[in-house]
């Protein structure tokens, strides 16, 4: 009897990642992909960090693909040999999907290497051979300092014990800790661990005896590794070469801890004294060769800073350096790409609606193609520009005010009287629907805010994406017959490319016509039932299926009243087929997803499927990201790295309750809690019955601020932690001379009297007297501009707007100024005849101006 053949037992993903889970146990490799994240792959990392991926496939899959980086650590692999090695088929075809595009993986396209295993032996020699491979060839590490705040952060949000439980293979340390470049909750970090997340490596030695252990790395990155009494440990730099030393460690300790950290929060300006940083480095007597080191060429190289202001004695501990920042915000070189939360503030008239443009065009085009739009004389191809992108739907503009609210910015609700709004529960068969005059239901509906994060997040760049779907088409609901009864006529609409009706009898509504209703409905009622209503199914779902139905719509294919198993796009004009066996009404589509088990309706639309074969669903009830997820894939709706940029501007940003306006989505404005960011957030929304909602990484959000209006100190504290600031004050130095009017030396007049008398927050800004070319338009920006304001500032006291214009003095009888004239009034009969009464005075502005007074006032 002969023995039946044994079939090789053939590997599937499942089987593959429970391998993979096995070597995370032994230390050899740790997960890469967010935990619990859905994604057609799950990433790895080996120890040496070098990444792969294991992709998901159907369980009936024979053969499971691992994507490896094709030149691990920048090292060139002969993949061909491997194959021949370990009797695998590479493949060299470059897979486009946010699966491999995660930060770091190093897995995105131009990158990869495919190998199809199919079996457990192969995949565990495949994986031991790359990891030993990729650790030979890794690179000398280095920290990046982005990744090493973003430890620190971690380490703040979860605390000693928190930290300890998720990483229970680092003890605490009794040596080596790293100090914080700014101020944070703890004064000290244990160094091992906070490189390790830095470099997302399971394990990492410590101490400065070798070039990668953990302090090593974190010394030469700039940062200053302290004992367990916070005092600076000795750097043996002539013990360890490796150690970075002298005037280098001074430099790279004040960028980290001076410089970078004041780029961060968007200083206009950073002081550093040189006995201060002499002693936080632990130096003994070098003050001279800290200043050196902190006014030399390399450093200013270094942080790109001009030559800073030095005051003190010279290479003293007093000494003191001022290093002038760049005016436009800016963030490390490392956060380049992340999102920008910037607001402007200053006085009124300082330029800051401009200088949004600026940055918003900027933000969107890029430095190398915004900047020469900044010239004086192309200011009007700038506005051009800005004007493009806001048609385009990349800028969006919006003003805050003392009654703007989250219903208002976010989302809220209206009222609608339309019956397809119903409530799921009064879908069941034999509910009443009230007619639309007995009353009003309240819907949701999406605001500038979430309409732009839905727009950012949805963007593909310039070029057309075919893998995605079309969210302002139509969707219609289709039957092609009865579930169970009809499956042939199903199954021949499906095999052929085709969608049909049985409503409409023997008729052929191919005419121009019949793009009408009332022509369609008066058809029917000529030649067919001469009774009929618009809501006779005949004429309804005719008109559905031929006329509001248009090429490039979307068709969903019910299979009863909770699923669906197949969608569609609408290719073909209605014509009708009158070789048909049933139903000759028709049009050609082409099916873009077939399931025969189907698909749960309920994943993309909340609402039953009506009993009526064709009709349109309603926009506002489609879940577009979980329709995508099936019908195109589970990386679909997930950002790409070709989105582009998208700027919302908030003016005004301060004059609205900020806590009332943004609510729980606060915290996600946070660059590293954006959409695809390390520490990515999603909220459910209160009103919509929507998926969680999160903001993606490529939507900046620039707001303007008055100082005059409410102080910087006053605004809400959230706001502030999330945002950079960036002041803008008057610049005089903008304004000529008008005939004998020197408005530069007129505006600084100004400005000076109002700090004195007010506070520099309520300066005038240059904008007022920017387009003044005459005599006549200074006068007119004075008259009805400058001196409104500077009453409003002072409540009406004309003594101190006087004072401002240069028109007070001591005396307290009538005056002729330059602004304004005096006038004493007379007390009436009873109120000054002891003479002690003060001296009222009435103020009028004058008819022509003299402006040689104002500066010498």
């Amino acid at each position: 009897m002969t023995e039946p053949e044994q079939v090789e037992k053939v590997l599937n993903s499942n089987e593959a990642l429970e391998v993979v889970e096995n070597y995370i146990n032994s230390g050899k490799v740790m997960r890469f992909s967010p935990p619990g994240r859905a994604s057609k792959a799950i990433i790895y990392r080996t120890v040496a960090g070098r990444c792969f991926a294991v992709e998901l496939n159907e369980a009936s899959a024979r053969r499971t693909k691992l994507v490896f980086e094709a030149s691990p650590g920048g090292v060139s692999v002969d993949w061909n040999a491997t194959a021949a090695e370990f009797q695998v088929e590479t493949d060299h075809y470059q897979f486009k999907s946010t699966a491999y595009s995660l930060k770091g993986a190093n897995l995105e396209p131009g990158k990869q290497i495919s190998v199809y295993v199919e079996n457990e032996e192969t995949l565990r020699a495949l994986v031991d051979w790359y990891a030993e491979t990729a650790a030979s060839a890794t690179p000398e590490r280095r920290l990046d300092r982005a990744a090493v705040e973003a430890a620190m952060d971690m380490f703040d949000k979860l605390g000693p014990d928190g930290f300890k439980a998720e990483y229970p293979q680092f003890n605490e340390p009794k040596n080596y800790w790293v100090r914080p470049s700014r101020s944070r909750p703890f004064s000290r970090y244990p160094s091992k661990l906070i490189a390790a997340i830095a470099l997302g490596v399971r394990t990492l030695n410590g101490g400065l005896a070798a070039r990668d252990t953990a302090a090593s790395l974190l010394h030469n990155t700039g940062y200053i590794i302290v004992d367990g009494d916070d005092r600076p440990e000795p750097v043996p730099a002539s013990q360890y070469p490796h150690l970075i030393s002298g005037a280098e460690r001074i430099r790279a300790c004040a960028f980290v801890n001076y410089i970078a950290p004041a780029q961060d929060r968007g200083d206009a300006s950073v002081m550093i004294v040189a006995g201060k940083l002499h002693n936080e480095l632990g130096l003994s007597n070098a003050w001279a060769n800290v200043c050196q080191a902190l006014r030399g060429p390399k450093f200013l190289d270094l942080v790109s800073v001009p030559t800073p202001d030095q005051s003190g004695p010279d290479a003293s501990t007093t000494t003191t350096f001022t290093y002038r920042l760049k005016e436009r915000a800016s963030t490390m070189s490392q956060l380049a790409q992340s999102a920008t939360n910037l607001i402007l503030y200053g006085p009124p008239g300082t330029g800051k609606t401009y200088e949004t443009v600026m940055e918003a065009v900027r933000l969107c085009l890029g430095e190398a193609r915004a900047t020469p739009l900044f010239a004086v004389d192309r200011r009007d191809d700038l506005m051009k520009e800005y004007r493009k992108l806001t048609e385009a739907g990349r800028i969006d503009f919006i003003t805050f005010h003392q009654s703007y609210s989250y219903e208002d910015f976010v989302e809220g609700l209206r009222p609608t009287t339309d019956a397809m709004d119903v409530p799921l529960a009064q879908q069941e068969e034999g509910a009443t629907v009230a007619p639309v005059s007995g009353g009003f239901r309240l819907c949701s509906v999406d605001r500038i805010f979430k309409l732009i994060c839905d727009r950012a997040r949805l963007d593909r760049g310039d070029e057309p994406d075919d893998r995605h779907l079309d969210r302002h088409r139509p969707v219609f609901k289709i039957a092609l017959g009865r579930k169970g009864q009809d499956e042939k006529q199903i199954a021949d609409g499906l095999a052929n490319n085709l969608i049909h009706l049985g409503w409409g009898s023997d008729v052929d509504w191919s005419e121009e016509r019949f793009d009408n209703f009332e022509e369609i409905r008066r058809e029917w009622n000529t030649t067919k039932d001469p009774n009929a209503s618009g809501k006779d199914p005949n004429i309804e779902m005719t008109y559905s299926f031929r006329s509001a139905m248009q090429i490039g719509d979307y068709v969903v294919l019910s299979d009863g009243r909770d699923t669906f198993r197949a969608f569609g796009i609408v290719t073909g004009e209605y014509f009708y087929d009158t070789s048909a066996r049933y139903h000759p009404h028709r049009r050609k589509v082409k099916w873009i997803w077939q399931s025969p088990a189907g698909a749960d309706r309920d994943i993309f639309y909340k609402n039953l499927f009506r009993r009526q074969s064709v009709y349109q669903l309603r926009p506002g009830l489609i879940q577009w990201d979980a329709l995508e997820s099936i019908v195109c894939g589970e990386d679909a709706s997930r950002q790409t790295p070709e989105s582009r940029p998208y700027v919302l501007i908030i003016d005004e940003i301060n004059r609205a309750n900020i806590s009332k306006v943004f609510g729980e989505l606060i915290t996600l404005l946070e660059p590293d809690k954006r959409l695809g960011e390390v520490n990515e957030l999603k909220v459910k929304l209160p009103y919509s019955d929507g998926p969680p909602f999160g903001v993606p990484a490529n939507l900046h959000i620039i707001g303007t601020m008055n100082t005059a209006d409410r102080s910087i100190a006053l605004l809400d504290t959230a706001l502030r932690r999330r945002f950079q600031f960036r002041e803008l004050m008057p610049k005089p130095s903008l304004l000529g001379t008008v005939g004998d009017i020197d408005l530069a030396e007129l505006l600084k007049a100004i400005n000076a009297r109002i700090e004195y008398l007010f506070d520099r927050e309520h300066q005038i800004g240059h904008a007022y007297l920017m387009n003044c070319e005459s005599r006549e338009a200074v006068e007119n920006a004075m008259r009805h501009r400058v001196i409104p304001l500077l009453a409003e500032y002072f409540y009406e006291d004309w003594g101190k707007v006087a004072a401002v214009l240069g028109d007070a003095d001591e005396g307290d009888g009538d005056r002729e100024g330059g602004f304004l004239n005096r006038k004493k009034l007379v007390p009436p009969k009873g109120m000054g005849m002891d003479g002690d009464a003060p001296a009222r005075f009435r103020w009028t502005v004058r008819e022509k101006f003299d402006f040689s007074r104002i500066v010498r006032g």
